[in-house]
């Protein structure tokens, strides 16, 4: 299928109604930062109330995925298509270690991990690649595939970062220096999992939120000053935690968080913890990767090895939320998560169709496909995907009438790969690609 599926008007209609929120019972869109910009309290106004994704309150790229942890930027006037060989590199910085996280970017200071020897190292990276400075988060992970899984979150000047084995550090983004620093598998009686501890942290006002799993909790959020526990939420049988990372969003009144354990999908109560639903979301290897994707009401969670992603509907009932499935759809991603655009979601498929699809978000039809690039990653900017797929092939997917249009691509990894698996970053006009030791610069402003 190189095409998208034209759909019947009826069909067209109830989609659009749907995400209008009319038929979900909320309004669509994604709201401003839900915190002051000091983390303390609520922000008043409009933004705080409004149905959607919950932003950052800090500059550039702060977090997994982007200011609202959804894959997009707001880039604009980018290069519509780039020579055989790629876009224009401005710099390269080597010597990063072993490592799939992406780099979060703030304030015109650049923050990656890898591990090093044996050693989880931060690193601070200028806008010209120099290296400020690296600070140590504990022991590097050197058993099934081995290298730093997690990105960093950033707020209020201190970085937040989640080890492979479960140590929580809060370090001076200035220096590198530690704040305070927790194991989170000792505190609340959890055990790491087979390819470890990946989550990338999510930052709630002055709240660190983790996933630890296990028999006593299943999330717990931390004072992002002291690390001390704010709260926690009850187990869910026989889980332990994944190597998804929760989202923030905002849905009929109610700040809610949506994660993945080992065997399912969630929904808390972002200010206490309350475990509101729950969704079976298991494989044959008992873990979850993918982040979820919320917009119009519903959440999508996909398992991997299992051609097996579902949307669930969402539905208030004053202080109760529950979630049921309207659609589900082969769409198997791992690594890459996927992309919510209007009402289209993009991903790539992982074992039975390796290449990239748009799932309509009202049905889970299958819009269109495109095989040019393989499974991997993508960010959304100027109305196209760029892609970085796991054999480390990069370039852009242009969606239009006829389909995903491959405007450009280029090799990165010449070498033969199938673990390029770091999510492409874009702010101010720059692609930043990594793989594991070395991470690229390209200039794609538009002259």
């Amino acid at each position: 299928m190189q095409h998208c599926q034209r759909r019947h008007p009826a069909s067209g209609l109830v989609s659009l109604l749907l995400l209008l929120g009319i038929l979900a019972g909320s309004t669509t869109g994604n709201s401003g930062p839900s915190f002051a910009a000091d983390g303390s309290g609520l922000e008043a106004g409009p933004s705080a109330a409004a149905d959607g994704l919950i932003a950052s309150p800090e500059p550039d790229w702060p977090q997994w995925r982007g200011p609202r942890r959804d894959g997009i930027s707001g880039e604009t006037g980018l290069l519509s298509t780039w020579p055989e060989d790629g876009p224009r590199l401005l710099w390269k910085a080597d010597g990063l270690g072993q490592g799939w996280s992406s780099p979060i970017i703030v304030k015109e200071r650049l923050y990656v991990t890898g591990d090093v020897g044996d050693d989880l190292v931060v690193f601070a990276l200028d806008l010209d690649g120099r290296r400020l400075w690296q600070a140590r988060n504990g022991a590097a992970w050197q058993a099934s595939f081995p290298g730093a899984r997690a990105s960093c979150a950033y707020s209020q000047g201190r970085l937040y970062h989640l080890n492979a084995h479960g140590r929580l550090a809060c370090l001076d983004a200035a220096d590198g220096r530690q704040v305070w620093a927790v194991d989170v598998l000792e505190r609340f009686d959890a055990q790491n999992i087979t390819w470890a501890v990946s989550e990338c942290l999510l930052i709630d006002g002055p709240r660190v939120i983790v996933t630890p799993g296990g028999p006593q909790t299943l999330a717990a959020a931390l004072d992002k000053q002291t690390g001390q526990t704010v709260w926690t939420s009850g187990p869910l049988e026989g889980d332990r935690t994944s190597h998804a990372s929760p989202i923030l969003f905002r849905y009929a009144g109610h700040r809610l968080i949506a994660g993945c354990s080992s065997g399912h999908g969630f929904g808390l109560d972002a200010d206490r913890g309350q475990l509101l639903w729950s969704v079976p979301l298991k494989n044959v290897y008992g873990t979850n990767v993918s982040t979820p994707i919320y917009g119009g009401g519903r959440v999508y969670y996909v398992t991997p090895y299992a051609e097996d992603g579902r949307a669930y509907g969402l539905r208030a009932a004053g202080d109760r939320i529950g979630a049921e499935q309207v659609w589900h759809s082969p769409l198997d991603t791992v690594t890459g998560s996927g992309v919510l655009v209007g009402d289209t979601l993009y991903a790539a498929g992982y074992r039975r169709n390796k290449r990239w699809l748009g799932v309509d978000w009202a049905t889970g039809q299958t819009r269109c496909e495109q095989p040019a690039f393989t499974t991997g990653a993508a960010v959304f900017a100027d109305g196209r995907l760029y892609v970085f797929d796991e054999t480390g092939m990069a370039g852009m997917l242009t969606p239009d009438a006829n389909g995903l249009q491959v405007a450009a691509r280029f090799r990165l990894v010449t070498r033969r790969v199938r673990d390029a698996w770091a999510h492409p970053v874009l702010l101010d006009g720059r692609l930043y690609l990594r793989y594991h030791d070395t991470l690229w610069c390209y200039d794609v402003k538009q002259p």
